[in-house]
């Protein structure tokens, strides 16, 4: 069971990242705007989460999965987990930053800078489709410190598209 609760999905919706995405930069930017420090640990909770579990224990996720992604009239667009996993697991540590920074130290000011870097990646994944997490994954697997194993369907993750996707 337990494995089963800390499995990340593969292949990943990319509608539904992006949608998690554009929530973090809501949030994020909430908490600066608002000098609202301890909105941090909830934007780390939320990434920690997604990291370990995928959608399944991160309230954003399990909102744009459950709630938003179906009512939209757009067609899924898989892309493959891993590089999404990754990519959550950076969030995870610069959003841990963050709080840590801004709940542990009292440093708002550091706090607010690497938010506003997870701003910036998160803007690039919601409007742009760019995840920076997954271009890092990428080039990791170019020079070997990732194996090709851990993403086989990294190179043909277009086979999984349905017919006239």
């Amino acid at each position: 069971m337990a494995s089963a609760l800390f499995s990340f999905p593969n292949p990943v919706n990319e509608v539904s990242a992006r949608l998690v995405a554009g929530g973090v930069v809501i949030l994020s930017t909430v908490t600066i705007v608002l000098d609202q420090p301890w909105i941090s640990a909830l934007i780390a909770y939320g990434f920690v989460a997604r990291a370990l579990t995928g959608p399944k224990l991160s309230p954003l996720g399990l909102i744009v999965t459950r709630v938003i992604t179906p009512r939209l009239p757009v067609r899924a667009k898989l892309v493959a987990g891993p590089p999404k996993r990754f990519a959550q697991g950076i969030g995870a540590v610069l959003a841990l930053t963050a709080a840590v920074l801004a709940l542990g130290f009292g440093q708002h000011l550091a706090a607010y800078i690497v938010l506003g870097a997870v701003i910036v990646a998160a803007t690039l994944e919601s409007v742009f489709a760019f995840c920076v997490g997954c271009a890092i994954f990428a080039g990791l697997m170019r020079i070997g410190w990732i194996p090709e194993a851990v993403c086989a369907e990294c190179d043909d993750i277009w086979s999984r598209v349905p017919a006239g996707g």
